[in-house]
């Protein structure tokens, strides 16, 4: 993917170029203009069509709160360009698949090669139940190429080497290696309920780790004052 990100703002764009015939996933919505060398289709977001790939991108958009229908753009020339941008205001970070792998938190993918996806894949009752992860599946990515994700805020990267458990905020974390394993715990006391804090992902193993700085659930409750609400 030959992409160019603006820089030195808190609001970034992403402009993609593509060859004749090239194409890539966005994220549905996100395109702001191109130039008119490029067709965009709405598909299913599955990998598979007719009955069943209904049934998947249904199952999918149930399980994760992601989009039944996923945009594919096509480059129809070799100077095809798009601009996209995520919907929240945040930073937007590549990361590479193929010899590594990630899992994603919801709404956090942005933008892919073609030949790159993402499934789901089934976990715990303990994980289902608690967190933004997916509900009872979570999202692994798949293929060989490069992915863009987005996070509410500023995003930073961590580099654990298994010695010890890490433990990140579960509304902070974006991204991670699918080498770790994680528990999904309170972060104290009864969900944190002197603390403010409320679950925490602890992660083991060996691995990356992606995390927003921001938490736009927090955002919203310092919004809710202000907001009208019905009778």
């Amino acid at each position: 993917m030959n992409y160019t990100i603006t820089q030195s703002t808190a609001f970034p764009l992403v402009e993609v170029t593509l060859h004749k015939d090239e194409q890539i996933r966005i994220e549905r919505g996100s395109m702001v203009y191109h130039n008119g060398e490029v067709s965009l289709e709405g598909k299913m977001n599955s990998s598979g069509g007719g009955v069943g790939g209904f049934m998947k991108a249904l199952g999918r958009s149930m399980v994760s709160g992601e989009s039944m229908f996923i945009t594919t753009v096509t480059g129809l020339s070799d100077n095809a360009k798009i601009g996209i941008a995520p919907g929240s205001p945040g930073a937007i970070k590549e990361i590479q698949l193929g010899q590594e792998h990630w899992r994603i938190s919801d709404h956090s993918f942005f933008a892919c090669d073609a030949a790159v996806s993402y499934e789901m894949k089934k976990q715990s009752l303990g994980k289902a139940f608690f967190g933004r992860t997916g509900g009872l599946f979570v999202m692994e990515t798949k293929g060989d190429g490069s992915m863009l994700v987005t996070a509410y805020g500023d995003l930073m990267e961590f580099n654990l080497d298994g010695t010890k458990p890490f433990i990140f905020d579960n509304e902070h974390v974006v991204a991670w290696s699918n080498t770790l394993d994680y528990e999904i715990k309170v972060a104290s006391g009864t969900f944190g309920f002197l603390s403010g804090e409320g679950l925490v992902n602890e992660f083991h193993g060996a691995g990356k780790v992606l995390i927003q700085t921001r938490n736009i659930s927090s955002l919203a409750d310092m919004l809710k004052p202000y907001l009208p609400s019905g009778n």
